[in-house]
């Protein structure tokens, strides 16, 4: 897939809701609905992104594609995405609030099983749980939340051999 900023924007939003309207993108992003409406078409017309299901009306949401494993160019793209946005970050971190200054970023290698690395996967994912419905629910929010990304990689490592 190129790389196509509004595109790669799209995705980045996507991968932190449920779905997405060309209207709430141009809130978000800034622009035209137009705009948005035409890129999340080419999105799904390269198997990224797909209508939500049962939605009517002149409102057209859109989703993350499903259906199976990730595609691997999708997977390829949040990974940069993930990296640029935290480079992004460390680059403008001096303009943020004082209290929004720092970063709960760590890397640390454990040895685990198969069944132990996908039981810490499934802890992180709970945790995140109790505060997705913060995104579809402005009123639950504490009033100094924030959008926080949160990335968490959980692979073997492999002998360099």
């Amino acid at each position: 897939m190129e790389n196509h900023p509004v595109r790669e924007a799209l995705l980045e939003l996507l991968r932190t809701r449920d779905e997405l309207t060309s209207t709430d993108a141009a809130r978000e992003l800034g622009g035209n609905t137009g705009l948005y409406s035409f890129h999340l078409r080419k999105l799904a017309e390269q198997g990224l992104v797909e209508d939500v299901p049962g939605a009517t009306g002149r409102i057209r949401p859109w989703r993350l594609a499903r259906g199976g494993p990730k595609e691997p160019e999708l997977a390829e793209l949040n990974r940069r995405l993930e990296d640029e946005s935290y480079q992004r970050w460390r680059d403008n971190r001096a303009q943020a609030p004082a209290e929004w200054r720092v970063d709960e970023a760590f890397s640390e290698v454990v040895y685990l099983t198969p069944e132990e690395m996908a039981a810490m996967g499934d802890a992180i994912r709970s945790m995140i749980t109790l505060f997705r419905h913060r995104e579809t629910q402005p009123a639950a929010r504490p009033s100094d939340a924030a959008p926080v990304a949160v990335v968490a990689r959980l692979f073997p490592m492999l002998d360099p051999e």
